[in-house]
């Protein structure tokens, strides 16, 4: 099992083989979501001064995280049915929350929880698609959460799409970022190491 090794060339063979299993998914646009949640989204918010989403950014990253995982078309559509404005304040309000916290930060303090829990105020969102916006804005400190990554990390037990759930997973996924960077002396963070253990589980295409 993966997430019990500290081969860093295992580590780094299973995360290169992300973008194959995300085609071996044969979902439609799904690559070409997943090239612009990865590559382009990520460069956008960094070059907002304050950063944001727009709602229509915000649907983009809510069709990737299903698209991706299980399609949940009523939490979609209560997203839809929101006010614009009010996606971008909380997009932007947890985003500027997130922005001076320190990669050391505690994931059981207040100011860690703090921006998942302000998008998580939004009706039709919870902690998986809040922790999709802030990974591609703060992916040291939030990985995304994706059932099939928790079922890598044999001590979380039984997966719940509840807050207290994703502290649990968030810790342990920084903590195995740190682990690997200080073992193979490479660029890990959180959100990659989640790569890897999506690309382990074989998502839901179970082709490992």
């Amino acid at each position: 099992m993966l997430w019990e090794t500290t081969d860093c060339k295992m580590w780094k063979k299973t995360r290169a083989e992300y973008e194959a299993l995300i085609l071996a998914h044969a979902v439609n646009q799904l690559p070409e979501l997943d090239a612009w949640y990865r590559n382009e989204l990520p460069n956008m918010l960094a070059a907002r001064k304050p950063a944001y989403v727009t709602k229509d950014e915000f649907l983009e990253i809510l069709r990737w995280k299903m698209k991706r995982g299980d399609w949940r078309e009523w939490n979609r559509v209560r997203v839809a049915n929101a006010d614009a404005h009010t996606i971008k304040k909380a997009a932007q309000d947890a985003f500027a929350a997130a922005r001076d916290l320190e990669e050391s930060v505690p994931t059981a303090s207040k100011e860690y929880k703090k921006p998942i829990q302000i998008l998580s105020e939004m009706d039709g969102v919870g902690p998986a698609t809040a922790s999709a916006a802030l990974a591609a804005y703060r992916p040291e400190l939030y990985p995304y959460f994706d059932e099939w990554i928790a079922k890598q990390i044999p001590h979380l037990g039984k997966v719940a799409f509840t807050a207290s759930y994703y502290w649990k997973y968030a810790d342990a996924l920084r903590g195995k970022a740190k682990e690997l960077q200080k073992k193979c002396r490479d660029t890990w963070n959180a959100h990659e190491v989640g790569h890897a253990l999506w690309v382990a589980s074989g998502g839901k295409v179970k082709v490992k």
